[in-house]
């Protein structure tokens, strides 16, 4: 009887003590959620991957992907209330979550991608010119070697102009 009882501790021990989701776990049900186009899903295993491993090398890409679901308008319903998403809303979440990117994980790999996103956001699609502005020059000063770097300044320089403006300018430069 004795026997029976350790046994069966133990086999509950390894079934449910063994369940513990790993970061990569949450990543990929996340992105296997996308593959599906259950978008709310992917939000939430991403979010999960953050709240249960905030140090991992793959919370920046979690958080980098929740931004990006609401950048595109993938995710319909605010998560903690269920009620409508405004794009205005949308977009708003997009850039909170890029710049929080790369201000909790500057060092990581997609943080200059990140930092990048959120001054873009805001310039071309907030029209919010001041946070871009103040987004793209600390880009430039923290990556100014970085492959983006070309497009932060080009970003600068259009800042506010429609494509026919942006056009004429490079007419006019001989571009």
């Amino acid at each position: 009887m004795k026997l029976s009882i350790i046994s069966a501790l133990i086999l509950a021990f390894v079934l449910f003590g063994c369940s513990k989701k790993t970061d990569q776990n949450y990543l990929d049900l996340g992105n296997a959620s996308i593959g599906q186009k259950n978008y709310d899903a992917a939000l939430e295993s991403f979010e999960k991957l953050v709240d249960h491993y905030p140090e991992s090398q793959l919370a920046p890409q979690a958080i980098f992907k929740m931004a990006t679901l609401y950048q595109n308008f993938m995710i319909k319903k605010i998560p903690s209330t269920n009620q409508n998403l405004t794009p205005d809303e949308s977009l708003r979440r997009a850039v909170l979550l890029f710049r929080s990117a790369y201000d909790k994980y500057p060092q990581s790999d997609i943080a200059p991608k990140c930092l990048f996103l959120s001054g873009f956001i805001q310039a071309n699609d907030q029209k919010d010119y001041k946070n871009a502005t103040l987004t793209f020059n600390l880009f430039l000063k923290q990556f100014p070697n970085n492959e983006l770097a070309t497009s932060v300044k080009e970003e600068l320089e259009n800042m506010g102009l429609t494509p026919e403006e942006i056009l004429q300018r490079k007419k006019m430069a001989g571009k």
